[in-house]
């Protein structure tokens, strides 16, 4: 299938399929007729890609992803070490957040217990 088909079928964006080609990680994708056609294991690799970008992995951080991942299962301790790293700053955030939602409700407490006092 063309880059518009896997597309518009997968939802995948254009930019993402682009990014995808330039990184020469289609082994099976040729051209054929000016148009880039994929085959099953290209979609699967970018499903993997759309995740990897969805859980705010940086492009960069995609692509060696997935040179990694193309190199099998021997690559697997090193993958799993950067899902971790990036596991850890989102729960970093998402600390940060909540700390940030406890001041929140401190100064909205005190408010309120202001107002009532008057």
């Amino acid at each position: 299938m063309t880059m518009k088909e896997a597309g518009e079928r997968y939802q995948v964006p254009l930019k993402i399929l682009k990014e995808y080609e330039s990184w020469g990680l289609c082994g099976a994708v040729k051209k054929v007729m000016g148009a880039w056609q994929y085959d099953d294991q290209d979609i699967e690799r970018l499903g993997m890609i759309m995740t990897l970008h969805d859980i705010g992995f940086s492009s960069s951080e995609v692509k060696a992803y997935m040179r990694l991942a193309l190199e099998g299962e021997s690559t697997q301790a090193m993958r799993l070490e950067m899902l971790n790293r990036k596991r850890g700053k989102t729960l970093d955030e998402i600390h940060l957040k909540e700390r940030q939602i406890v001041h929140m409700d401190y100064l909205r407490y005190e408010m309120q217990k202001d107002k009532k006092d008057l």
